[in-house]
């Protein structure tokens, strides 16, 4: 499974290669409840209102796309789309009450500027697509890794990157679970093991099977920040060597299955490698958010759900935080109330 942005670049540079004439809306600024986070991109095929990609996740796409079909051509310079700007926008396209988005629209001449973007995140670079709408013109740079998303009314500066890459160590059965959901979060899943009678058996579509042994594959695989290194074997000489390379390697997450006993164990154990208390810090062990789960699928929800947090730049000193329920009534009559930092009632 691919990702949104390189499903959108794809499909558009294919269509513009065919002779289609395509138009680009990227989601510039939102306000309130947006479905779409700023960056979110859509093309529309001018010729029968097709499209890829999602705006807002309502009609808005529908809509959209229609009129572009319509009266694209009339798009001589990119332009500002607002939607949700009264109740009565908000209730035709579907948007949450209050929520507002602007769409910068533009329409697009050549499919090499796209190829150029698709060839830099193969390569796993990062590039930034700028937009100017006074004067339509388009430029692509180089990037660094704390480049984001900027529009300042006149200028939209969108950073393209490599694929999130998910390094799993083990075939078993939770990483089977891990990976499918994985792909659906945009991520290209790598499974490393080198035993033979579980990579004889592993059959995860589109998620690609390593048997080097855990040190090397992950030395190769987890090379920049978009990365992340989940041990889930449950076998020290497997995780340990995973997480000796991943602990001191550029990955945005690296965690470890085991129960608090074997993850204090683990611990040790990586210290009397040498490696620094600085890099054993990093370990997210036991892996996961405490959600109760059990079932290798629970577990798996549990584990994404934390990678998605780390990801997004959730504190998880919140969301670990544990919900005390007051079960006696209030001596004032009220009704219980819940205490905690993580939730309000």
């Amino acid at each position: 499974m691919q990702s949104a942005d390189r499903e959108v670049l794809e499909t558009a540079a294919d269509w513009l290669d065919a002779g289609y004439g395509v138009y680009l809306a990227t989601v510039a600024r939102t306000w309130g409840s947006s479905p779409r986070p700023p960056g979110s991109l859509l093309a529309v095929r001018e010729d029968d209102a097709r499209f890829v990609g999602s705006v807002s996740g309502g009609c808005v796409e529908d809509d959209l796309s229609a009129r572009l079909a319509a009266h694209g051509a009339s798009l001589a310079l990119p332009r500002i789309e607002s939607y949700g700007v009264s109740p009565e926008q908000n209730h035709r396209f579907g948007l949450p009450c209050g929520g507002r988005l602007d769409l910068v629209l533009e329409q697009l001449v050549s499919a090499d500027p796209l190829r150029a973007i698709l060839r830099a995140m193969d390569a796993r670079q990062l590039m930034t697509r700028r937009v100017c709408l006074v004067t339509g013109e388009v430029s692509l740079h180089a990037a660094n890794g704390d480049a984001t998303f900027l529009f300042d009314g006149e200028n939209l500066s969108k950073v393209f990157g490599p694929a999130w890459r998910l390094v799993l160590i083990g075939a078993g059965q939770l990483s089977r679970f891990a990976a499918q959901m994985a792909q659906a979060l945009d991520y290209e899943v790598i499974v490393c093991d080198p035993r033979e009678e579980y990579a004889a058996s592993w059959q995860t579509s589109d998620a690609v099977l390593d048997t080097r042994s855990p040190d090397d594959a992950v030395s190769a695989l987890a090379r920049d920040a978009r990365s992340a290194v989940i041990a889930l074997t449950h076998e020290p000489k497997l995780d340990d060597l995973a997480l000796m390379e991943a602990l001191v390697s550029p990955a945005f997450y690296v965690g470890a299955l085991g129960s608090h006993a074997n993850n204090a164990k683990r611990r040790l154990r990586l210290a009397s490698l040498e490696l620094p208390q600085s890099a054993i810090a990093r370990l997210h062990g036991p892996v996961g958010l405490p959600i109760g789960s059990r079932t290798p699928a629970e577990i798996a929800v549990a584990i994404l759900a934390e990678l998605t947090a780390v990801r997004n730049g959730v504190d998880l000193c919140v969301l670990n935080t544990p919900i005390r329920i007051e079960t006696q009534p209030a001596l004032d009559g009220g009704t219980a109330k819940c205490a905690g930092s993580r939730a309000s009632c």
